[in-house]
């Protein structure tokens, strides 16, 4: 949405597949999940008087819009990709098997999920989570709009304070919102690392690739 009211701003997909493109060229095998809010959310459903598995419907759709720009931005860097979703629209994307999506991994294709996990009442944090664990991730890199986990939210407390590093346990102790507890819970049971950070600066992707553990926060075991 960049600096837009609605919709898909078109410098900040451009900035997103650069983003990909730099961490997709030292060898990471690179899986994409996308949430939908730009266009629509279905926690807004009850509120317009809309069915809320119907909004979550309309929810996964948006998802796919944003992972079909997202992956027209991505080819026209020369990136090769494969949208899969986990509603079938066969017309613009693929289907997701998990063995297929793992192939694509292997032959160096970025491969985007659209459409979350195909079922309402599930977040695109739970999608992000549940592909992960299915494909064998080493971690999820949440991309967000602050730098990390802080003791407060840092755009309405400017005395928050941004930790490096976190124990699953310590983000349940403290109550820290880090993803859906849903989400956060299979990260948690799998011993599947979170890094949260800050996607819209350039060359943060990257960093956290190359090692640089001051780049946003870890949450792990």
């Amino acid at each position: 949405m960049g600096e837009q009211q609605y919709g898909i701003d078109t410098k900040r997909l451009i900035q997103y597949a650069h983003e990909i493109k730099s961490a997709a060229e030292l060898g990471a095998e690179i899986a994409v999940v996308i949430g939908g809010g730009n266009i629509y959310r279905g926690s807004q459903a009850e509120s317009m008087g809309l069915d809320r598995v119907q909004g979550d419907y309309m929810g996964m759709l948006a998802t796919v819009i944003n992972s079909m720009a997202l992956q027209s931005a991505l080819e026209k860097e020369g990136i090769t990709t494969r949208l899969l979703s986990g509603i079938n629209i066969q017309q613009v994307c693929e289907p997701y098997i998990r063995r297929r999506a793992m192939r694509h991994l292997e032959k160096g294709r970025v491969v985007i999920f659209g459409a979350g996990i195909g079922s309402p009442y599930f977040t695109t944090d739970s999608a992000a989570s549940l592909r992960a664990v299915e494909i064998e991730a080493d971690v999820v890199l949440k991309g967000t709009r602050v730098d990390g986990i802080y003791t407060a939210d840092p755009e309405k407390n400017p005395d928050a304070v941004r930790f490096t590093h976190l124990t699953f346990q310590d983000v349940f102790e403290k109550n820290l919102n880090v993803m859906d507890m849903t989400a956060f819970t299979l990260c948690k049971e799998n011993d599947l690392p979170i890094i949260v950070f800050d996607m819209n600066r350039a060359g943060n992707l990257r960093r956290i690739l190359e090692g640089d553990d001051s780049v946003g926060t870890l949450v792990s075991s």
